[in-house]
C-alpha cells in the first residue's frame, strides 16, 4: 500500500532546517518579538516580490481582508461582491466589516468568479469586488477591473492561495487596489503558525491598515480609531523571510507535479483544471472533478493516498449564513459535490504523483465502472 500524504509540512522545515534554526536563535536572542526589524524587513521584501510599494504584516489572512475593508471605509449597509465558490473567510471578512457579501457564481472551467456575471449583481449599495485567486490560479482581472472602473468600485484581491502567481506577467497582490494574503502553514508561502499580510500601492490605505492592526495606534498609547490587535510577529516574519527565498523554486516543483497529473490523467473520466493562456497558476491545490467523488476518495484512502475536498459546503449553505440557504447558486453547489484535491506540495515526489494518478486511473477504470 502506498503512503502518500496530501501535504508534508515537516519536510519544508527539514529542507531548510539550518537556516530556520539559525533564524529562530537570532530572533530569540534579539529580545524583540513584536513590530520590530524582522517584520519591517519582511514587509519590504514581500512588497518587492509582489511588485508593490507597501506590505503590512497582520495576524492572518482573514484579518488582512477585513482590515482592507475597514481602511476603505466599507461597512454597514454596503455590499461587496464575492465568489460563491470559495473558503468562508472571504465572506467572513465582509461580514466582520459590517457589510453584506453578495455572491457571484464562478466560471466552471477555472472555478474563479465569472466576470460575465458581475454586472448583474451590482446595486447602488455595491462598494467593492473581492475576487479570489482560487487554488493558486489568478482570477480574470482585466474585465473585473474594467467593470470596477465603470462603476467606481474598489477591487480587493483575496490572494490567500496565490503566492507568486501571475496574471499576464504581473504578480497577484498588485493587480487590484489592495490584496490580502494568508501565511497559514499549508500555503505556498506558509509560516509556522498563523500569519497574513496586506499589499497595496495606496500609501493612505497602507497607513490606515498599519494603524488598524495595532489597536488603532501609530503613536504608543494614542488611539485615533477603534483598531484591533492583528500583528505578524517577529518570529513568523523572520521565518517567512527564509522561506520566501525558496518560494519560486518550490512553486516550480508544484508545476512538475501538475505536468505529471495532466499526463497520467488525460483520457480518464475526470475533469482536470483549466489554465487559460496568460494565467500562471502556482497550484496551491490540484483539483479534479468527478461525479463519483466519494467512492474514488474512499478507494484512494484504502490505497494509502490522502485527498481532501476544497470545499464540501459552499458559504451560503453554512449555518453562519443560514438566511442565504434558499439562494439558488447551482454552480457552487455542483462544484462542492464534485471537486477532489489531489496530493500537492513542493515535497511530494513526481513518483508519488504518478502513483496517485495511476491509482485513480485503475480505480475509475475498474472498481467504479
Amino acid at each position: 500500500m502506498a503512503n502518500i500524504p496530501f501535504l508534508d509540512l515537516k519536510q519544508s522545515y527539514l529542507e531548510l532546517k539550518d537556516d530556520l534554526d539559525a533564524t529562530f536563535q537570532r530572533v530569540m536572542h534579539s529580545g524583540w518579538y513584536i513590530l520590530g526589524e524582522e517584520l519591517q524587513t519582511f514587509e519590504s521584501e514581500f512588497a518587492d516580490y509582489c511588485g508593490v510599494k507597501y506590505c503590512i504584516g497582520v495576524g492572518n489572512g482573514l484579518d488582512a481582508l477585513h482590515l482592507i475593508l475597514r481602511a476603505m471605509d466599507i461597512g454597514n449597509g454596503d455590499e461587496v461582491l464575492v465568489p460563491s465558490n470559495t473558503f468562508i473567510a472571504t465572506w467572513l471578512a465582509v461580514s466582520y466589516a459590517g457589510a453584506i457579501p453578495v455572491p457571484v457564481e464562478p466560471d466552471e472551467k477555472t472555478y474563479n468568479m465569472d466576470p460575465a456575471r458581475i454586472e448583474a449583481a451590482i446595486t447602488k449599495k455595491t462598494k467593492a469586488i473581492m475576487p479570489v485567486h482560487l487554488y493558486g490560479q489568478p482570477a480574470d482581472m482585466d474585465p473585473i477591473l474594467e467593470i470596477a472602473g465603470r462603476y467606481q468600485l474598489k477591487v480587493i484581491e483575496d490572494a490567500a492561495q496565490a503566492h507568486g502567481a501571475r496574471y499576464k506577467g504581473k504578480r497577484t497582490g498588485g493587480l487590484g487596489d489592495a490584496a490580502g494574503f494568508s501565511f497559514y502553514p499549508g500555503k505556498n508561502l506558509g509560516a509556522f503558525g498563523d500569519g497574513g499580510a496586506v499589499t497595496t500601492n495606496d500609501s493612505m490605505l497602507a497607513e490606515k491598515v498599519r494603524s488598524l492592526r495595532n489597536y488603532g495606534s501609530q503613536i504608543k498609547y494614542v488611539h485615533d480609531v477603534k483598531g484591533i490587535n492583528s500583528r505578524l510577529d517577529e518570529m513568523q516574519a523572520a521565518l517567512l523571510r527564509v522561506k520566501l527565498r525558496h518560494l519560486d523554486e518550490w512553486n516550480a516543483r508544484r508545476l512538475k507535479l501538475v505536468e505529471c497529473y495532466r499526463r497520467c490523467l488525460t483520457g480518464v473520466d475526470v475533469l482536470l483544471p483549466k489554465t487559460p493562456p496568460g494565467f500562471d497558476s502556482v497550484f496551491h491545490l490540484f483539483v479534479i472533478r468527478t461525479t463519483r467523488r466519494e467512492a474514488l476518495q474512499s478507494e484512494l484512502k484504502k490505497a494509502g493516498i490522502e485527498t481532501l475536498i476544497h470545499y464540501p459546503t459552499p458559504p451560503h449553505k453554512q449555518g453562519a449564513y443560514g438566511l442565504m440557504k434558499a439562494i439558488d447558486l447551482p454552480i457552487a453547489e455542483r462544484l462542492s459535490q464534485e471537486v477532489l484535491s489531489l496530493p500537492m506540495g513542493p515535497h511530494l515526489s513526481v513518483d508519488m504523483a504518478d502513483e496517485a494518478a495511476q491509482q485513480i486511473r485503475r480505480i475509475l477504470e475498474s472498481h467504479l465502472t
